[in-house]
């Protein structure tokens, strides 16, 4: 069956959302109010490679729009079923920035919200590319850096004991996301050809999943990450949520947001930056300049924490599903995941001997 048989056979009378039907999300923009009267859609296309969602590129007579749907599954794995309310936490997420300029400043402006149709309609940040050619060899300026640290501090810092109404928990995503970072890069059975990536790289995943002290650490760390917190997190800062525009980075793609320890976005930031091969001083500009725009003094048990997240998001970003455009020699890798697994346990033993969570 087509996605779209599937789609409808689940959801009847939902409007789908298809790069080969302009006209028929016209009428349904039309019919949401979301287009001018004498605005005509002229043609659709994806402006770059999504994972979770169908995302679009809507050209009308007028303008360019983006249209992004959740539909049931990961668009880019299509056998992984993903829960289509994660359309209601980014547009939710979307609307509180709104009331928050030095936010709103740096991402998309939602401009329209179908919940029945997990649709949302978001201004077009434009042509630019995100920053995935850092792991090609680009190196991340110290200024576009600095505005992705402040982005991510000002966040934040602007809801620390954040209380909403339990849709910012992500349940759903959150397990989700749990198994696919914590669980399934350490499961022997999960079905990933390794060599296929990387002639050899099955033999360094095995080496890592038969170190019990690791396991026991990742295992522990996943429950830090399953705990309910009191910071609203971005969920998923890496790279390919980073677009590059005229006036500095912008942040997309915030369905992976939760209520949770901080660490977990700072570990994301570092592990990426790692993987990058970007230059120690950024590394370490990247966690001075958080904890200076966060305003906390220096907090090892917090470090320990940034980099045992760090860690287990390299590591499942090398040996999970959701690979990485990564040129990297099996050596390369090796050593990756000898760093992985020093990050997790070392910083593990650190945080249990200052009385640190976990």
């Amino acid at each position: 069956m087509s996605k779209r048989a599937i789609f409808e056979a689940s959801h009847p009378g939902v409007f789908f959302l298809d790069e080969r039907d302009p006209a028929g999300l016209a009428a349904f923009l039309r019919h949401k109010g979301w287009l001018a009267s004498d605005e005509a859609v002229r043609g659709l296309s994806k402006p770059g490679e999504g994972n979770m969602n169908l995302t679009l590129r809507v050209a009308t007579s007028q303008r360019t729009l983006i249209a992004k749907q959740a539909r049931p599954w990961v668009e880019k794995y299509e056998h992984i079923a993903a829960p289509p309310e994660r359309a209601l936490v980014e547009g939710r997420f979307y609307e509180l920035m709104a009331q928050y300029p030095a936010l709103r400043d740096r991402m998309p402006r939602l401009l329209g919200f179908a919940p029945e149709e997990r649709i949302l309609l978001l201004e077009d940040l434009g042509s630019g590319a995100d920053y995935t050619d850092l792991y090609a060899g680009e190196r991340l300026s110290e200024a576009d850096l600095d505005a992705l640290v402040d982005m991510l501090a000002s966040l934040h810092r602007a809801f620390v004991g954040f209380q909403d109404d339990g849709l910012f928990t992500n349940r759903a995503m959150r397990e989700l996301n749990h198994q696919h970072i914590f669980r399934v890069p350490l499961d022997a059975s999960n079905g990933l050809d390794l060599d296929a990536l990387t002639p050899g790289l099955s033999g360094a995943a095995t080496k890592l999943r038969e170190d019990t002290d690791f396991v026991a650490a990742v295992e522990t760390l996943g429950r830090v990450y399953l705990r309910d917190g009191g910071t609203l997190l971005h969920g998923d800062f890496f790279p390919g949520s980073w677009l590059r525009t005229a006036e500095g980075p912008r942040i997309i793609d915030p369905e992976f947001c939760f209520l949770g320890a901080p660490e977990f976005d700072v570990g994301v930031l570092v592990a990426h930056l790692l993987l990058a091969d970007q230059p120690p001083a950024i590394v370490d500009r990247a966690l001075t300049g958080y904890a200076e725009r966060i305003g906390t003094r220096p907090d090892e048990a917090s470090r320990a924490l940034v980099m045992r997240f760090a860690g287990v998001e390299m590591m499942r970003r090398l040996i999970g599903v959701a690979q990485l455009p990564l040129t990297a020699s099996l050596a390369r890798k090796r050593t990756w995941l000898r760093q992985v697994r020093e990050m997790v346990s070392s910083a593990a033993r650190q945080t249990r001997s200052s009385g640190g969570g976990g």
